[in-house]
């Protein structure tokens, strides 16, 4: 097996040796995850399902062969009215989550602060999507969407799987606060993602296998995923070693946004000058925060207007 490094943020393939089965498995933490949540103030549960939905779209983007961005996206009706992360071909993640406030302390007294089901959280109208983007303007998004029903995320995400893609898969997401020596506290995550291929003469029956993978990897627990004593390398052999597993070439993930300011004034510049007018703070500048890094831009009206009627 390729070693991975404890503590690095990352995404990578895996191969179980000689069987139809591949996966994915990602870490996140003190250059991802960590910054992502803590640029917020998110209440913990929300945090945490924020993070779960990042790690998500990192072992779903993975598979871009690609320029382009893969975003995962949940909204409903419910204390949770959105819920966005976003993954690009570079290995770039963002972020966020909007709730009801009072809505939100409501559900968490009624729960106790557990941690309340997907579709208490989104409502009985809750969606999920799976947005593929090209970098290329010319090739049109592709989406796939299901219903939020399942109790967590990760179970949404398999629906989704089973319904648009037509493939078997087992996911596993674990997000939590952790001190690792030497650092302060920190919001870590990791996420297994498991799946059926077709069988072939080679590789044999393709049911045996994944039943035999299934039930390995349902023995992977929330502590091991984000454990960083526990590198991705060592967590894979844990589950899989008498079975033979390889870990592929790892790809780096960082916090980054790509909000800027040269494409917020083209978008605003063709918006309405009325409507722009409507906006403008005492100062003569449009305000505006990018929900995803909250980066502050002020632009002045002046530049994104046409003159003032006479």
């Amino acid at each position: 097996m390729m070693a991975a490094r404890s503590g690095r943020d990352m995404v990578a393939p895996y191969q179980i040796d000689g069987k139809p089965v591949r996966g994915r498995v990602a870490r996140l933490g003190t250059g991802t995850i960590d910054p992502i949540l803590k640029r917020h103030d998110y209440p913990p549960e929300l945090a945490r399902l924020l993070g779960e939905a990042l790690i998500l779209a990192a072992i779903v983007g993975e598979a871009l062969k690609f320029d382009g961005r893969l975003l995962v996206q949940a909204e409903g009706n419910g204390p949770v009215s959105m819920l966005v992360a976003e993954h690009t071909s570079t290995g770039h993640l963002r972020g966020y989550a909007r709730t009801d406030g009072p809505i939100w302390e409501a559900l968490m007294q009624e729960t106790g602060g557990g941690r309340p089901p997907i579709p208490r959280l989104f409502g009985n109208k809750g969606v999920l999507g799976l947005i593929i983007v090209h970098s290329d303007p010319s090739m049109r998004p592709y989406q796939g969407v299901v219903p939020l029903a399942r109790p967590t995320l990760a179970g949404c995400a398999e629906e989704y799987f089973e319904r648009s893609e037509q493939i078997p898969s087992r996911i596993a997401l674990g997000v939590g606060e952790m001190t690792v020596s030497g650092e302060a506290p920190g919001w870590r995550g990791g996420g297994l993602l498991l799946q059926k291929m077709a069988g072939d003469n080679a590789r044999g029956d393709p049911q045996d296998a994944w039943e035999t993978a299934s039930a390995l990897f349902a023995t992977a627990t929330d502590r091991e995923l984000i454990d960083p004593a526990l590198p991705p390398d060592r967590l894979l052999y844990r589950l899989f070693h008498e079975e033979g597993v390889r870990l592929e070439q790892e790809k780096p993930l960082t916090d980054a946004c790509s909000c800027n300011e040269a494409r917020l004034r083209e978008t605003l510049s063709g918006l309405s000058d009325d409507g722009l007018r409507e906006l403008v703070e005492p100062d003569g500048t449009l305000s505006i925060n990018c929900e995803f890094c909250n980066r502050h831009y002020a632009i002045p009206l002046a530049d994104v207007t046409g003159p003032a009627d006479s």
